[in-house]
């Protein structure tokens, strides 16, 4: 699977953003995906993942109520909606995918990952 970030950029706090992540490659249905992020400096962190059908997301505490994960399986794209964002949300985000089709949350789990894009978040 090929990964394609995107829509990364420049917000204030207590603004919105979307990015996506378009999948190119092994059938995009069977893959379980996610997102994690990596702050300058820092080790990566789960943010978010959808099941391969869309009907399971799970979040990590620190996002829970603000983002939120989607999947367009017709597009073969992954979204993360995020609102309500703070200076420490301020990462690069990479999208990954994962044959398991759930919601896993280990880094270890994902066997594609995407080359990144930048969110900075300005206070």
């Amino acid at each position: 699977v090929q990964l394609q970030a995107s829509g990364g950029g420049l917000v204030q706090a207590g603004g919105s953003l979307r990015i996506s992540c378009a999948a190119s490659g092994r059938p995009f249905t069977s893959q379980g995906m996610a997102w994690f992020r990596q702050p300058q400096g820092k080790e990566r962190e789960f943010v978010a993942a959808i099941s391969w059908s869309g009907g399971m997301t799970y979040y990590p505490d620190s996002v829970k109520g603000r983002f939120t994960i989607s999947r367009d399986n017709e597009k073969n794209t992954v979204y993360l909606q995020m609102n309500s964002l703070k200076p420490e949300d301020t990462a690069v985000y990479f999208c990954a995918a994962s044959s398991l089709g759930g919601t896993t949350q280990y880094l270890n789990s994902y066997s594609y990952w995407g080359q990144g894009t930048l969110v900075t978040v300005s206070s």
